[in-house]
């Protein structure tokens, strides 16, 4: 008789359904909790994975993330929580899931708040809890895309990766719609992102280095360094791999107006006095300008390219791996639900079948890139992969 796992989904918004769908889908005798702190929204997201697959999986639950005694409740019940809440919550639900022997996986984001979870790994492991940060997008399935380069060659030299979520039908000035919550995105564009860069770790400031790429289905786009899109994989790959970087894609001109607002003090998370109130520009910026920028509606799209370079055979090799996703008309998710919910149920996946480590593990450590876009492929993702293995390239 198979045991039964249940996967608890902390945060039923956009993400979080399209995990949740992933595992009635493809997970083994599951049961999905969907835990959110409205339970109306949990109803509501259960409520859809149930009838997309047929059958009743999904259970809603509400839960208050941030309170000790709700999260414990919830996390009892669970095998492993899928955290899918905003990005600086995840250390703190990692510790309660140390507590009630749960498995973790996470959205992550933000490299800093990734470490404070890597400092979990003693008590982890005494606990016999795995947790593994970082598992959606970017960083995520895009840092697969780079092992799987690494994998694939004897010796690799460099991996460059990128990714953009896009709408189908842009329109200026921005060229963009809102994917996930602004106080995401406005992260992506400012602090500095990790690289690796002749061997060595290096902090590179975001909305620079802006380059131009041709993408087949969307023609000449812009690409340049956002910060969380690599993780941890620099550290964990140095003296196997002497550049690993990641770029975000654009179209061509987002990237100087959004460098506007952060020149110009808007992304600023001091305290300023604004007539007797003390307020943070960013956080004035986030409610002020994310409902603006949500309200332009469209079909989204989503374009991955890795590039890797090295030696194969004994001669110069170069993979270049492309992915490009739409919204699915058939279930009603954006290709960002798909890209990052499915990536994470996926590992979440992997862990539940006891093939990852237990305690902190990097994302990177948790399961091969070959591995990873075998089991995307099955999800029907559009992934194309070139090698060329040429005298001629070097």
């Amino acid at each position: 008789m198979t045991m039964k796992n249940t996967f608890a989904i902390l945060g039923s918004g956009m993400q979080g359904t399209a995990a949740a769908y992933d595992l009635a889908k493809f997970a083994t005798d599951a049961d999905i909790l969907m835990g959110d702190f409205d339970l109306t929204q949990a109803e509501k997201a259960a409520s859809r994975v149930n009838r997309l697959v047929g059958r009743e999986v999904c259970k809603p639950k509400q839960v208050d993330a941030l309170d000790h005694a709700s999260l414990t409740n919830f996390l009892n019940d669970a095998d492993i929580v899928i955290s899918c809440v905003p990005y600086w919550m995840h250390p703190q639900i990692a510790k309660v899931a140390i507590e009630t022997i749960t498995d973790m996986v996470d959205l992550g984001g933000n490299t800093e708040i990734t470490m404070k979870t890597m400092e979990l790994d003693q008590s982890a492991k005494e606990a016999e809890v795995t947790l593994v940060p970082d598992t959606g997008l970017a960083p995520g399935l895009v840092n697969n895309v780079g092992l799987y380069m690494i994998e694939n060659m004897d010796v690799c030299e460099s991996v460059k990766l990128y990714c953009g979520v896009l709408p189908q039908n842009p329109k200026p000035p921005f060229n963009y719609k809102l994917t996930f919550n602004m106080e995401g995105l406005v992260t992506e564009y400012d602090y500095e992102a990790v690289v690796l860069r002749d061997g060595e770790i290096h902090m590179v400031p975001t909305l620079t280095e802006v380059e131009d790429l041709h993408i087949d289905q969307l023609g000449d786009m812009e690409a340049f360094v956002t910060s969380g899109g690599t993780s941890t994989a620099p550290y964990t790959l140095q003296g196997k791999v002497t550049n690993y970087e990641y770029k975000t894609i654009r179209h061509p001109g987002h990237a100087e107006k959004m460098r506007l607002y952060k020149d110009f003090g808007l992304w600023r998370e001091d305290k300023i006095n604004v007539k007797g109130c003390e307020v943070s520009p960013k956080d004035v910026f986030n409610a002020v300008f994310g409902p603006e920028l949500a309200k332009f509606e469209d079909l989204d799209l989503c374009a991955v390219r890795g590039v890797g370079v090295g030696t194969k055979n004994g001669q110069p090799c170069r993979i270049q791996i492309d992915i490009f996703d739409k919204q699915c008309e058939d279930t009603g998710f954006t290709s960002m639900e798909r890209l990052t919910g499915f990536s994470t149920a996926i590992i979440a996946q992997e862990v539940v079948q006891g093939r990852v480590a237990k305690g902190a593990v990097r994302y990177e450590n948790a399961m091969t890139g070959t591995s990873f876009l075998r089991e995307l492929k099955r999800r029907h993702i559009d992934i194309r992969v070139q090698e060329t293995v040429d005298a001629d390239l070097s």
